[in-house]
């Protein structure tokens, strides 16, 4: 009999809130360690339970360096190399860079924030009001307020927003190919290269003119190495959540009674919110990693050149870390979910997206307490996006 075909990668969602059910099947089959199909004939493991994947993720032998050879890229041809990728890099660069940034991403500096969120949260819905009752969330809300935020962070002109979300965009859709997402990550990193110049000159109270001042102006990094960084942390300061929100409130809305609950008592908004994150795992296309050396890896050996990809959704919904995994449930415990990844290359600015979702949903839902989706089956999902979300969200109230 002639052998099955790899499943391919990638896996495509039919539910907006659910992953695609054939990681549940591969979780549960032998090791929950299979080999996947990828462009050119590359095949990869694939690891879906909870615990293997905290596992390669916290493992230095799986490097992130996406231009070895036999990498598991999104796409063919590598996205471009240039300074400042922490995602792409290993210690020692990475460990060199991040902790330039680790001041401005603490969880004290997240909560210093919090009046700031409230403040810009409590505008764009004012804002909504005066336009509404019926409006598009992402548009007028879900989108403008993390980029709002990630804009004051580094010192970015906010007027500058569609540009910086439109080559964000290009950047993120892997379906476009290689040469949009370069073209998108081109942009940002000349854009900011300016920018660093002027700050340069005329310093302010920002991430980026610190690091113009006090990293670049010293040797620390290089001016390559600085937009590189702002790059990175434009994209993934806004893209990811800006889709937990707009997947947050179609979460919420779905499930009323866990909605009653949260209004009910505001104790419960941060449980709820890493339930979500959980529940969502909106980062769909997997962590890549290549091994270094041989690893042995839920009974199954990775041989040093093969490729591995951890598929965060899979892992979020794995029974043996969280009972009941598909059922929505603001109250359980969920404190060892991946969504942020694990081990060195844990997100960043996890405290501050945390802040952002506290703040935000409460705060929409109390303020309108009628909230309601126009058209909840109609509600796009993004095609061929690195992060899961929606094109619109049209409410109502």
């Amino acid at each position: 009999m002639p052998e099955a075909p790899l499943p391919p990668l990638p896996m495509h969602r039919t539910a907006l809130l659910d992953p695609p059910a054939e990681y549940a099947l591969l979780r549960e089959q032998g090791s929950g360690i299979s080999r996947i199909a990828l462009w050119g004939g590359n095949t990869p493991w694939l690891v879906t339970r909870h615990k293997d994947a905290r596992a390669v993720l916290a493992d230095p032998r799986f490097s992130s360096e996406n231009h070895r050879e036999g990498f598991p890229g999104l796409q063919p041809t590598p996205p471009p190399l240039t300074p400042g990728q922490l995602f792409a890099m290993d210690a020692p660069d990475h460990t060199r860079l991040r902790r330039m940034l680790i001041p401005d991403f603490t969880f004290r500096r997240a909560e210093e924030l919090r009046p700031f969120i409230q403040q810009l949260t409590d505008r764009l819905i004012d804002d909504l009001v005066a336009k509404g009752p019926t409006i598009d969330l992402v548009e007028n809300f879900t989108l403008p307020l993390p980029l709002l935020v990630v804009c004051e962070l580094l010192g970015v002109p906010y007027a500058d927003r569609e540009f910086i979300h439109r080559q964000a965009a290009a950047f993120a859709t892997v379906t476009d190919g290689p040469e949009a997402m370069r073209a998108g990550w081109s942009a940002l990193f000349g854009y900011l290269m300016e920018l660093l110049v002027a700050k340069t000159a005329d310093p302010g109270d920002d991430l980026l003119s610190r690091l113009a001042t006090e990293r670049v102006a010293t040797g620390e990094a290089t001016a390559a190495e600085a937009a590189g960084l702002a790059v990175m942390l434009l994209i993934a300061g806004h893209e990811t959540t800006a889709s937990m929100l707009s997947l947050g409130v179609v979460t919420l809305l779905s499930h009323p009674t866990q909605l009653e609950a949260l209004r009910a008592d505001p104790e419960l908004v941060p449980g709820a919110v890493e339930e979500l994150l959980r529940y969502l795992t909106i980062v769909h296309i997997g962590i890549r990693r290549i091994a270094t050396e041989d690893v042995e890896l839920g009974g199954v050996t990775v041989r040093a050149g093969e490729g591995v990809v951890v598929s965060l959704q899979a892992a979020n919904r794995d029974p043996r870390a969280f009972p009941d995994p598909d059922i929505f449930d603001i109250t359980r415990d969920t404190q060892h979910h991946v969504t942020f990844s694990h081990g060195l290359h844990n997100c960043l600015g996890q405290s501050l997206a945390r802040v952002e979702i506290q703040i935000a949903l409460p705060t929409l839902f109390s303020r309108l307490p009628d909230l309601r989706l126009t058209a909840p089956a109609e509600v796009d999902a993004h095609e061929g996006r690195a992060v899961h979300g929606v094109r619109a969200l049209p409410v109502t109230w």
